[in-house]
């Protein structure tokens, strides 16, 4: 490993990355029992680095040698080949890595993200119990219920090609479906399916199959789907949503909307034929010529079908999320229950096809909607890019499970962000280098910038773009909140603080989603920083003593004990270890994170989970319920 590469900030800032000291009882160097969770956390996430030899302290990162280093190494790798420790071993030799910095010598692991066939990747015999995963503050175990989708997604190539029994043709709504088989019958005027009847003819495309074991013949869940009735797609799969917003601005609610209100089909084919034409309809097209015919279709009309048919077919519909299409003048905005089963990186450089639902991506494909061969995201990449526009924002949830894909409308270098810059910073915006003035713009137009975003708007090494983001938040250009890879720049007296489009999502966060609602949550009143007075400080200590006078207290009483704590106040995770007498790594992951999921405890900066003052409050009973 150069040492180059090993520039601290920019790797905390660019990946998701964890310390552990690794010191052991001798001091000497020993693999920490927690390796194993966070090596589950990473793969069954976005993949990280764990720096083993290395803490964060109040004055930064304290490295520490370890001169039993290649037993460290030896423990890594006899466990990995331990079916009995963990599911799956992910890495490679050049995975594990002595690297020298400050004259000690640390161990630095890479953990490659799972595949779907490899996910969930847990510790133990036992999937429910041993699987985690990354979020904001750590790496926390896994729901049963998400255990099981993930070993759900492992099983099954394809979602939608499950029988459903009792669901015939007359659960189709036969309007369209016509409409369906004129538009193929149109493009494809020789092709033999045109002399099917109704039931071969969705056979073939994969919308009615037969169960070969017992014989009976049904609507494939494609079928339905695809052309279902309102009513019967609901008795099939009750969290069925699908809607679309248009916009006039990010605080305005919907202009136009399509969602299930019982006035048309409902089923996906004529979703996507309603909304294509609102999505399309204030496009302005170039007058163009193919030979003596007008061209109506222009780049941006391709990616916007694209990015609408991926959206469809790529949706996991036992989710409990809608799929929602949003219009606003400045943005086109796409959200689908389900992650991807790609990694980000490989989808957006193409060729790597893992459709979710493959029946309804051939239906679409056979009327020439939607690419093969996992080109989709690229072309759509590439037609944004013919504008001259920002680069979209692809960002997977995992704590939500969803996936959202942003298209805006907006000049890479717009001309009057430029303007307003140079009106508000004179010469000095000149004089500041490129990658600067880029932050900078970034940070004006979309609200915020971290490393990750601004990585995908410039070539820069990661090393460089560190070293800009620091140099501004010097110069008093940008501030900076978070830490590691969780750190956001934005301006001076301009704090993002949500996303209205989606629901909450992550300020900032590893793809820099859609941040254009300005709040004024995060000022933050001077009786903050006052200290607790002693009287209630002792209440506190009193409530916290018997867990803090025991090594080790029984789950039940801690949790009942935090709750006690934090009925009055928001407790921040600091105060929280000190009256326990616990460590903050062990309280977030194992009783903090797990109480947050389950609506127990509330967080202070719900929209900042990362919030360098974030606290937690105990959630009312009746609040909980409702």
């Amino acid at each position: 490993m150069s040492r180059d590469f090993f520039d601290l900030a920019s790797l905390q800032e660019g990946f998701d990355v964890e310390l552990k000291t690794a010191r052991g009882k001798s001091g000497k160097g020993e693999l920490p029992g927690s390796f194993w969770e966070t090596y589950s956390a990473m793969a069954n996430t976005e993949g990280g680095y764990i720096i083993l030899g290395a803490e964060e302290t109040r004055n930064g990162v304290l490295f520490h040698d370890l001169p039993d280093r290649q037993k460290i190494i030896q423990d890594i790798w006899n466990s990995l080949n331990n079916p009995n420790k963990v599911s799956v071993n992910l890495l490679q030799n050049r995975d594990i890595t002595p690297v020298h910095v400050e004259e000690k010598t640390v161990v630095l692991v890479r953990i490659p993200q799972a595949s779907r066939k490899q996910r969930p990747v847990y510790i133990g015999q036992n999937p429910l119990m041993g699987t985690y995963r990354r979020n904001n503050e750590g790496d926390y175990r896994c729901p049963p219920d998400l255990v099981k989708q993930m070993l759900g997604e492992q099983a099954n190539d394809t979602r939608d090609a499950v029988i459903l029994e009792y669901y015939g043709l007359d659960d189709l709504d036969r309007e369209s479906f016509r409409i369906y088989r004129q538009q193929f019958s149109n493009r494809k005027p020789d092709h033999p399916f045109n002399e099917c009847n109704d039931p071969e003819f969705l056979r073939q495309i994969g919308g009615w199959a037969r169960d070969r074991q017992t014989g009976k013949e049904a609507l494939t869940l494609a079928g339905l789907l695809m052309f279902g009735k309102f009513r019967s797609i609901l008795d099939a799969v009750p969290t069925y949503i699908v809607d679309y917003q248009e916009r006039e601005t990010p605080e305005t609610r919907w202009v136009d909307r399509v969602t299930l209100d019982g006035s048309w089909s409902g089923n996906l084919y004529d979703f996507y034929r309603i909304v294509m034409k609102r999505l399309s309809s204030d496009l302005k097209v170039p007058f163009q010529l193919k030979g003596d015919e007008r061209v109506e279709e222009t780049p941006v009309h391709e990616a916007l079908r694209e990015a609408l048919v991926n959206t469809l077919i790529h949706a996991d519909y036992s989710g409990s999320c809608s799929i929602l299409v949003v219009k606003r003048p400045d943005l086109f905005g796409f959200r689908n229950p389900g992650l991807m089963r790609v990694p980000k990186a490989e989808a957006i450089r193409g060729g790597v096809s893992d459709c979710r639902n493959r029946n309804l991506q051939k239906m679409f494909q056979l009327i020439g909607l939607g690419e093969q061969a996992g080109s989709g995201f690229l072309k759509i990449y590439r037609n944004w890019q013919l504008q001259h526009w920002r680069e979209p924002v692809l960002e997977e949830r995992h704590e939500s499970n969803q996936t959202v894909f942003i298209l805006k409308m907006i000049s890479l270098v717009p001309e009057k962000a430029v303007d307003d810059l140079k009106a508000e910073l004179g010469e000095s915006f000149s004089k500041l280098g490129e990658i600067e003035r880029l932050a900078l713009l970034t940070a004006h137009c979309e609200g915020c910038v971290n490393h990750g975003r601004l990585k995908e708007v410039t070539k820069a090494h990661p090393h460089d773009i560190t070293v800009a983001l620091h140099s501004l938040v010097e110069k008093g250009l940008l501030i900076s909140e978070g830490s590691g890879r969780n750190t956001f720049y934005y301006r001076p007296g301009r704090h993002p603080m949500g996303d209205e489009m989606f629901g909450a999502g992550g300020i900032c966060s590893k793809s820099n989603s859609e941040h254009l609602i300005e709040s004024s949550e995060h000022l933050v009143t001077s009786s903050e920083h006052l200290p607790r007075n002693s009287e209630h400080l002792d209440t506190l200590r009193e409530i916290a003593e018997p867990v803090r006078s025991l090594r080790k207290a029984p789950k039940e009483v801690v949790e009942a004990t935090i709750l006690q704590l934090c009925k009055e106040d928001f407790l921040t995770l600091d105060e929280l270890a000190d009256l326990l007498n616990r460590r903050k790594d062990s309280l977030r992951n194992h009783y903090i994170n797990p109480m947050l999921e389950d609506g127990r405890i509330e967080a202070k900066y719900k929209n900042i989970r990362n919030h360098p003052r974030q606290g937690y409050r105990t959630v009312a009973l009746t609040e909980n319920v409702e």
